[in-house]
């Protein structure tokens, strides 16, 4: 069985949703990365070195906030690292960290619901129809995204169990 890295007193499944977050989002940012550099991934009307960056930093951005829920199973999300100036060492306020969570996995879904909805019914010009050119790119489209859907359940559950871990201890 694999070894995945937790603290003492976390259940299993916390542990393996918190690691599973980052690689929800990968697949979404390997597609942007695609588009980034040129790849036949979907069309781009006009590309921009504003896109292009833009694109970038979104999928940068992404993956740190969903490196972020390993915090709620490893030692940094019990006490800040010493290497962080004002807060290391310092224990992270459990009430803080479990808002933090809750209300970025109300904002995702809250974003997947809009997102989904807005795609689906051509509303946006990201809809898959609008930038996609093959049944090829649509469904890499698709199943590069899809996974993101996943994101604020396991987000919710990963907190959960971190509030009642850490008012039980």
């Amino acid at each position: 069985m694999m070894k995945i890295e937790a603290l003492p007193g976390v259940p299993r499944w916390a542990a393996v949703a918190a690691h599973a977050v980052p690689l929800v989002v990968l697949p979404s940012g390997v597609w942007r990365v695609a588009l980034t550099f040129g790849a036949p991934v979907a069309r781009v009307e006009d590309p921009t070195p504003g896109l292009a960056v833009y694109q970038l930093c979104l999928t940068v951005f992404a993956e740190l906030l969903a490196f972020l829920t390993l915090g709620l199973v490893r030692a940094w999300g019990e006490v800040f690292p010493r290497r962080l100036p004002f807060l290391g060492g310092r224990p992270v306020a459990a009430r803080g960290a479990t808002f933090a969570a809750l209300s970025g996995a109300f904002g995702l879904a809250v974003l997947t619901c809009w997102f989904t909805y807005a795609a689906f019914a051509d509303l946006a010009p990201y809809s898959p129809g609008n930038i996609t050119e093959s049944p090829l790119q649509k469904t890499l489209f698709l199943a590069c995204y899809l996974p993101l859907a996943a994101w604020a359940p396991l987000l919710t559950a990963v907190a959960v169990a971190y509030h009642r871990r850490r008012r039980a201890g």
